[in-house]
């Protein structure tokens, strides 16, 4: 038996229900703060973190959960919307402070002449981690996403600003005016920054996730709350099944033998990821669910190893 609820492959124009998406594949994106269900001896890291006005360097495996735990703090503490850098080997401490649009500002001006107003604001914006570290009455909420992806040296560049709090804009330092309002990431707001200088008065709640496939500097460490996502097993997952769908009791002995071997791949050293599990849930409970020898065909398909091609 094949398993074509919505393509068949003829090439035939037809209209075809394509039915409800996964939760956590509904656009636009929402908040699953509310599903997330930390692991053991993780609210405690998140606490010792906000106590000590440290970042917290969460490791684990890919799918893990390890950024979701941010919207779920951001949320309780009512931190305002989760500030997002996502790292890549290219990324620069620079970049995620400030951005100016030095091209820019020199095309206007030419355009503009001599009478122009030669305004910098236009061609500055605050990075993420810029925007996090603005003078605020409530801590903000950053995420720094698989900082071990990096350039080697970007945590030791880190290492400086996360201490003092604070940043220096050279290109507004020697700018006529002392204040300029400048506009902050992912947003229309601004925010006054005098004589080029943006200093914290609440230190950010930051979460920097790393899939462990590399170390860091010891300096870099010692300056962090450590936490590493646990092994699943068998209860964890199905807490975690149970967050984000709803099962009927008639699927649910389907749906444990689910679980159980995927706890078997991952003990015998797979490389898995949660929302594989979750999605491979959600299409054999669904109404177009596979059934006979495709129920094992398409198991196979959205539960292959990460680590293979």
């Amino acid at each position: 038996m094949t398993w074509s609820p919505y393509y068949v492959g003829d090439g035939k124009p037809r209209n075809v229900d394509l039915g409800d998406p996964p939760p956590w594949r509904s656009f636009p994106r929402q908040p699953r703060h509310e599903q997330f269900q930390p692991s053991e001896g993780l609210v405690e890291a998140v606490n010792a973190a906000l106590a000590l006005r440290r970042p917290l360097l969460v490791t684990g495996a890919p799918g893990s959960g390890k950024s979701t735990v941010i919207e779920q703090v951001a949320a309780e503490l009512r931190l305002g919307e989760v500030l997002r850098w996502h790292i890549t080997s290219r990324s620069t401490l620079p970049d995620a402070l400030y951005r100016y649009d030095a091209l820019g500002r020199i095309h206007a001006q030419r355009l503009e002449g001599a009478s122009g107003s030669d305004d910098i604001a236009p061609f500055l914006q605050l990075g993420p981690l810029g925007t996090a570290l603005l003078p605020a009455n409530r801590p903000s909420a950053l995420l720094i996403d698989e900082i071990d992806k990096s350039d080697l040296d970007l945590p030791s560049d880190l290492l400086e600003v996360l201490e003092r709090g604070e940043f220096e804009i050279p290109e507004l330092a020697r700018y006529r005016d002392d204040v300029v309002h400048v506009r902050e990431w992912d947003g229309e707001s601004h925010h006054p920054v005098v004589k080029g200088r943006v200093r914290c008065d609440s230190f950010p709640f930051i979460v920097m996730t790393s899939n462990g496939e590399r170390d860091f500097p010891a300096a870099f460490l010692r300056r962090c709350i450590r936490y590493t996502m646990p092994t699943p097993t068998v209860e964890s997952l199905r807490r975690v099944v149970a967050a984000h769908l709803r099962i009927d009791e008639e699927q649910s002995d389907a749906v444990d033998s689910l679980v159980e071997g995927f706890v078997e791949r991952l003990a015998a050293g797979e490389s898995l990821a949660v929302d594989q599990l979750l999605n491979a849930v959600h299409v054999l409970t669904g109404a177009a669910a596979p059934d006979g020898e495709a129920t094992q065909d398409v198991i196979e398909l959205i539960l292959r190893e990460l680590s293979g091609a």
